[in-house]
């Protein structure tokens, strides 16, 4: 495993888009491209933190901003504009995104104050259209976060961190999502970001048991990496899309802000990665 970025935050949000990775910073509130060449450049500044990442069909990027509970669109100029609120649906800060190949955003939320002493709400699933009109697309979450679309575009994977299993739906043809099911039982871990690969198995991210897990549908480990901290998402990128990119930190909060020892790191797998994110 290589470290290839020393000195963040909190990553998150890893995306392999056009020849490069993005990722989130949160505490330091950038957005960040790292090039082949390991060149790091900063190419958005959200006041309210960024989380997830995904691209319009003409190129422009989709910010969650998580605080607002927002999505913004980095214009092709590099200003920033608002795409669509989603304080009407979401009822905690906003997180993770996978945008599909039509440009329909799908946001998940913590449901509710997790660093507080509030009750535990199950989250909603949003829906953001290409035009910014929102909707919520299904209820009952326990804390969604990372997704994934399969590359035929007809099913969705989604991680609830709380309940410590990965989700599955139809995609209907005008965004819709029906025929939920349990498409994978993870036992004792906590998934957070995940990514899909060529064999139809999903890599886990686990921050609480500091490791990265391939699933198979049904919830067989095929492999499982140890981290010396937490695993907070991942992604398949390079050139043949068989690098895991690894959002890698102590954990998240306040002291995060302060010792800037969060880190992007990498590895090679043998299975390449395939569909969205």
């Amino acid at each position: 495993m290589e470290v290839l970025v020393r000195g963040l935050s909190f990553a998150e949000g890893p995306r392999w888009y056009q020849g490069a990775l993005y990722f989130s910073d949160f505490y330091t509130h950038t957005v960040h491209r790292l090039e082949a060449d390991g060149k790091l450049h900063t190419v958005a500044t959200v006041a309210n933190q960024p989380s997830g990442l995904g691209w319009l069909p003409d190129g422009r990027m989709l910010i969650v901003s998580m605080l607002d509970r927002k999505v913004l669109r980095l214009e092709h100029d590099g200003s920033l504009s608002e795409h669509a609120d989603l304080g009407q649906h979401a009822t905690w800060h906003c997180n993770d995104m996978v945008v599909d190949v039509k440009g329909r955003a799908y946001v998940g939320n913590f449901g509710f104050d997790t660093h507080g002493d509030a009750p535990e709400v199950l989250a909603n699933l949003t829906r953001v259209d290409p035009d910014g009109s929102v909707s919520t697309v299904a209820r009952g979450f326990a804390f969604p976060n990372g997704a994934v679309i399969t590359p035929d575009g007809l099913t969705m994977v989604i991680a609830e961190t709380r309940a410590k299993r990965l989700t599955a739906f139809d995609i209907a043809d005008d965004g819709s999502l029906s025929k939920r099911r349990i498409w994978a039982d993870l036992g004792p871990h906590f998934p957070d970001g995940i990514c899909i690969d060529a064999e139809g198995l999903i890599w886990v991210a686990d921050p609480r048991n500091g490791c990265l897990i391939r699933v198979a549908q049904g919830g067989s480990i095929a492999q499982k990496v140890d981290l010396d901290c937490g695993a907070y998402a991942c992604a398949l990128g390079g050139p043949d899309r068989k690098t895991l990119f690894i959002c890698a930190a102590s954990g998240s909060g306040e002291h995060a802000k302060a010792r800037r020892e969060a880190q992007i790191r990498s590895m090679h797998v043998q299975v390449a990665g395939v569909g969205l994110p």
